[in-house]
């Protein structure tokens, strides 16, 4: 496997804080100072979305954001070129941090998969997490993405039985995501004392059944759940709570400006 950013960031003993933005959103231009406000404030990875129709773990926080960023024009290409400009500085100060993409697979297969992986590399993309892609049907998927450097991530869920943990933890490239609640995206509550037993139940069943570090998204928006998240887990991911909180914003910088807030509240 070639070691790419996220690899190189896995091996650091560190809790993580990922982002999740989908590009263009709320308004046109606002992705490239977005993720440059993020590497500032110190995240570690940033989780970029590939817009798609039917988005089926997505909330409808993430899913309004992902039609408004269809009619801002964003698609797979388009996505691609950003990360590239954002890699050599083009138009902001050059971004560094590992960027993960996040999309369906249909996308992908228009784009043709090999022409896909080469273009993300060249771009500078580090990996992918494809939610509708299972384990089990992603063998041949995974090896020609290890053979361009890129991480896979796969999703592990409060119902996956501990076999099949053990499976996810040993396909995922360097890092496995747990969803927090099942449900789709910002609609768990993870507000009451029994959710949080249950939880943490689950994340040491996790944590018995894996080798590799996992984190942990979906419900997680503020800095008390994400402390929380750090004690029982490797990171946390915070997607939904960064789009509410930019969502108003009426040009690319105040969208940053709104990011960089609400990410140092979170620390």
């Amino acid at each position: 496997m070639i070691e790419n950013r996220i690899t190189r960031l896995m091996k650091q003993d560190k809790k993580l804080l990922i982002a999740y933005y989908m590009p263009e959103f709320p308004v046109p231009g606002a992705t490239l100072p977005v993720l440059e406000a993020l590497q500032e404030n110190n995240v570690d990875i940033i989780e970029l979305g590939m817009p798609y129709s039917d988005p089926i773990g997505d909330g409808p926080v993430i899913q309004d954001a992902g039609h408004t960023a269809i009619r801002h024009g964003v698609t797979v290409r388009s996505i691609l070129d950003m990360v590239k400009k954002a890699r050599n500085g083009d138009g902001c100060r050059k971004i560094t941090t590992p960027i993960l993409l996040m999309g369906y697979s249909n996308p992908l297969i228009a784009y043709g998969g090999d022409c896909f992986m080469a273009d993300a590399i060249e771009a500078g993309v580090d990996g992918l997490l494809i939610p509708d892609l299972p384990p089990e049907e992603s063998e041949d998927f995974l090896e020609r993405a290890r053979s361009f450097g890129l991480t896979v991530v796969y999703l592990i869920s409060p119902v996956t039985p501990p076999d099949r943990i053990e499976l996810i933890d040993c396909m995922s490239t360097d890092f496995s995501y747990c969803l927090a609640v099942n449900a789709t995206t910002g609609t768990g509550k993870l507000d009451d004392a029994g959710m949080d037993r249950k939880i943490e139940e689950y994340l040491k069943r996790v944590r018995e059944h894996t080798k590799k570090k996992f984190v942990v998204g979906f419900g997680i928006r503020d800095r008390e759940r994400v402390h929380r998240m750090w004690e029982l887990a490797d990171g946390a991911v915070v997607g939904t709570a960064l789009l509410q909180h930019v969502a108003d914003a009426k040009s690319p910088e105040e969208t940053a400006s709104k990011a960089a807030s609400f990410w140092k509240s979170l620390q």
